[in-house]
């Protein structure tokens, strides 16, 4: 091949470049978006959890001291059934993923034999129990209660549901622990 056949080759590669950046450019030009102002989407109702007390823990959690003692026990075991995948409410019962739950009402946190809890719940528990204030903030949302905790559970938002289920936690021991005054 002279040089003139290889100007035409390398003329035809250049052109061609040409041609793709030209139509690179072009459709950059018609399809481009620019870069939002503020990325991300508000979400809807997101201010409410976000401007709970500074100086508290977590979510505001409302007591449900006043509702045990009309808590509904049947309605209490229908929403433990979200539970026994992962936690056994016989007596004598073993361990699951979760530890034995009967018996929990005033049980110092995380003293069940023989399961490994993690060590987050294992640092908060320190000379605690599980009392009626304790198991509703807990059952409320886990994750914000104890920080870290390995419990995979997004927690039961409706106040009546917790008092049910604090409720049939409460009669699931030999003796019942009292029902808190107020």
């Amino acid at each position: 091949m002279d040089s003139f056949e290889w100007n035409k080759v390398f003329g035809a590669l250049l052109a061609a470049a040409f041609v793709v950046m030209g139509l690179n450019f072009l459709s950059d030009g018609i399809y481009h978006s620019g870069n939002p102002e503020k990325p991300g989407f508000e979400i809807a109702g997101g201010e409410a959890i976000a401007s709970t007390n500074a100086a508290s823990s977590g979510p505001t959690v409302e007591p449900v001291a006043s509702l045990l003692a009309a808590a509904d026990l049947a309605k209490g075991e229908k929403v433990g059934k979200k539970c026994v995948a992962c936690h056994n409410f016989a007596e004598g019962g073993g361990n699951k993923v979760g530890p034995a739950l009967y018996g929990i009402v005033d049980r110092p946190i995380a003293s069940v034999d023989g399961f490994g809890y993690s060590g987050a719940l294992k640092t908060y528990a320190e000379g605690k129990t599980w009392t009626y204030a304790e198991l509703n903030g807990f059952l409320f949302k886990p994750k914000a209660h104890v920080k870290g905790t390995s419990m995979g559970f997004a927690g039961i938002k409706k106040t009546a549901d917790r008092a049910a289920m604090i409720a049939y936690l409460r009669s699931l021991a030999a003796s019942p622990a009292p029902l808190p005054e107020g």
